[in-house]
């Protein structure tokens, strides 16, 4: 019995929709972590408007309105201190949005991956009237798993390189490998296609193929093709590849997070120590070295990526790309840990990151950032009283904390239409 069934739930699929009528076709890019989804998320919202005249309109209005919206349908919980604005009924909008008009929606949130059967579940029954495609990009288990490792240290982990892995391997033949651990949460891959893939024809499952050797462009070009568009509509200058950071800097993070009092909350961690120290300052240090896996993981994840590649072969879905990718590649070179790097490397990263932040520090207090004004007439003055009366920070506060009730989130979505205006630019 599936969890459809369980709960009793009309099935969602074609038959379910209005007869004659003409679906919006929305995809859903739901991951999976660490696989170019920051570099494709970056890429569609810096080209918002050659993307709509394309017709492609991204509902929302910044990729955070996505990730709220991620955390509502996982039921994600807040912690009372975190001033975030609540995020109770942000799914709903996003879907309110994303429905209205012609042409193809794009949701993209990594963490959709994450989502247990009845979230899928509601997530899709939520979309019953659309075409729906599920997109999901994939890597090599060999680039993979140090990736997943510094991103658990960029959000706070304390848990050394190999002692990570050791558990990850551990969980792997668990039947609920998926709740015992987070990396098989949003990578067990056929599992999580199965789940989201209910009712929905298997050539509308679009598994893309993560290009090896960082070709960031190749993966655009694919995504493109998913989305029935010109690749070359769009400039990929702004967008940024979600660069690793080097051997020491992860393992300085990492023992700086043992060191943190306990009683700093999560979100402040995530809003301000991961932007500035991970994101920002360690990463752009010079790499020498990049992490790879040690010799004697090597078997295991050759065979992982074995099971996933004939597991795709059997499934029938569409792949854009070639299956072959996601084999691991034996790795050159000598292997080196984390742990192992010279103390002074690690010494060093230190200073330089006290130094940035007293400078940081510094330029808040006594240079505070100040926005341009850019020049415009009357036209533009209006427009702008519009979108602050519309959707000005406390406008939008205002109706976030009220978004439980479902006039409310009507209310949002028409507003929504009225500023980002998506007919205007129907094909």
């Amino acid at each position: 019995m599936t969890a459809r069934d369980a709960l009793d739930l009309v099935p969602f699929g074609r038959n379910n929709r209005v007869a004659d009528a003409c679906p919006r076709r929305v995809c859903l890019h739901i991951g999976e972590p660490k696989t170019g989804t920051s570099y494709l998320q970056g890429s569609l919202w810096s080209n918002r408007i050659p993307l709509t005249a394309q017709g492609v309109v991204l509902p929302g209005y910044n990729r955070q309105d996505h990730n709220r919206a991620s955390r509502d349908i996982r039921e994600a919980r807040r912690a009372p201190s975190d001033p975030a604005d609540s995020w109770v009924g942000e799914w709903d909008v996003l879907i309110g949005q994303a429905l209205r008009g012609s042409g193809t929606a794009v949701i993209s949130d990594e963490i959709l991956a994450a989502c247990n059967p009845p979230q899928a579940d509601r997530a899709l029954r939520s979309l019953a009237s659309a075409e729906v495609h599920i997109i999901l990009t994939v890597r090599d288990f060999a680039s993979l798993l140090p990736a997943e490792w510094q991103e658990s240290v960029k959000c706070r982990g304390t848990v050394p390189w190999e002692a990570w892995l050791d558990a990850v391997i551990d969980a792997g033949p668990a039947a609920d490998r998926r709740r015992r651990s987070w990396f098989w949460t949003v990578h067990d891959t056929l599992a999580n296609l199965d789940m989201w893939s209910q009712n929905i024809p298997p050539d509308h499952v679009h598994v893309i193929t993560v290009p090896p050797h960082g070709a960031p462009d190749l993966l655009w070009v694919r995504f493109a093709s998913v989305l029935g568009i010109d690749p070359d509509c769009i400039d990929l200058a702004e967008a940024r590849v979600n660069t690793s950071l080097g051997l020491p800097e992860a393992e300085f993070l990492r023992r700086f997070n043992e060191a943190l009092p306990e009683d700093v909350p999560y979100w402040f961690y995530t809003r301000d120590i991961k932007r500035i120290l991970a994101l920002d300052l360690l990463r752009s240090r010079p790499r020498q070295l990049r992490l790879g896996l040690p010799p004697n993981r090597e078997a295991w994840a050759r065979e992982q990526s074995e099971i996933l590649v004939d597991g795709l072969r059997e499934a029938k879905y569409d792949i854009v790309g070639d299956l072959d990718e996601l084999l691991s590649a034996p790795a050159t070179g000598s292997y080196a840990g984390p742990a192992d790097q010279p103390p002074e490397q690690l010494a060093q990263a230190a200073v330089d990151v006290a130094a940035a932040l007293m400078h940081c520090l510094y330029l808040e207090k006594n240079h505070p950032v100040r926005r341009r004004q850019s020049p415009g007439g009357p036209r533009k003055a209006i427009s702008q009283l519009k979108w602050l009366v519309l959707n000005g920070p406390w406008t939008r506060r205002a109706l976030r904390d009220a978004s439980h009730l479902a006039a409310v989130r009507h209310l949002r979505i028409v507003i929504w239409r009225v500023l980002i205006h998506p007919a205007r630019h129907r094909p």
